[in-house]
Order: C-alpha cells, then structure tokens, then sequence
C-alpha cells in the first residue's frame, strides 16, 4: 500500500479551508492548511507537498498569483501541480476568454471556481496528482 498523498491547502478563508480539508482527509489525503502567503511558502519549503490548493486574492490582493508565479521558478517547487481554487471571477468579474485558465493569466495546472463540487474536487486532485507521478517516472 503506498503512502498517503500530501496535500498543502493556502487560503485566508479559514471555513473554506476547513472544509476543503475535510473533503480532502475524508478521501484519505494527508491535508495542511495555511491561512497567508507567507506562512504557505514556509510549509512549502520544508517540502514532501504532492499537491497545492492555492487561493489567488488573498492579503493585499491576488498574492496567490505572486505565489504561484513564484513557484513555478523554483527548480524544485515547479514540479508539484498546483490547483487555483478561488473566487477571483465572482470577486472582479474576471472572465477567462475562451478556456478555463488563460494561459498568460497564471502558471499553474487548474483553475477551479468557488463554491467547489466536492467530488469534482476530488476528481481534479486524482488527475493532477496521475499526472504529476506519470510526468517524474517518465523523467525518471
């Protein structure tokens, strides 16, 4: 049997984030949660995350997009996959033209609005997670 998957949830919306979590440790997932940007990239760098559920407007903005971007340029961090799960179109009326994560927008795998369908939670979590261990074994 192999280890359980960990997962990092960062969002300033400390109901959100609980219930997210219990979706997530419900489903078998070992979950964390930070409620800033700054105490998430801590959690972040002492590493063994397979997954990040980040929210993009968080602080004194969209921190989460701050984060993401930076992220993607740790050579270490870019692997794990991350899922943006946030309010951002309800909050700015944002509209992504034409798909669901415009690609200039922000560097991360998924896009998912708020309120979540838990088992369309748990669906992407599963995919993103696939995908990222078919990627390192195929590097590997």
């Amino acid at each position: 049997m192999s280890d359980p998957k960990r997962l990092l949830i960062i969002d300033d919306d400390p109901d959100f984030a609980g219930a997210i979590r219990s979706i997530l440790i419900d489903a078998g997932y070992e979950t964390d949660v930070e409620y800033n940007p700054d105490d998430g990239w801590h959690a972040l760098e002492k590493g063994g995350y397979d997954l990040l559920l980040l929210d993009i407007m968080m602080g004194r903005g969209a921190e989460g997009v701050m984060m993401a971007r930076k992220i993607r340029k740790d050579p270490v961090m870019r692997e794990m996959p991350v899922l943006i799960i946030t309010g951002i179109r309800e909050q700015i009326a944002f509209l992504f033209p034409g798909q669901a994560i415009h690609p200039g927008f922000v560097p991360v795998d998924e896009l998912m609005e708020k309120p979540v369908d838990p088992d369309l939670l748990l669906d992407r979590v599963r995919s993103l997670i696939a995908a990222a261990e078919a990627r390192h074994s195929k590097a590997d």
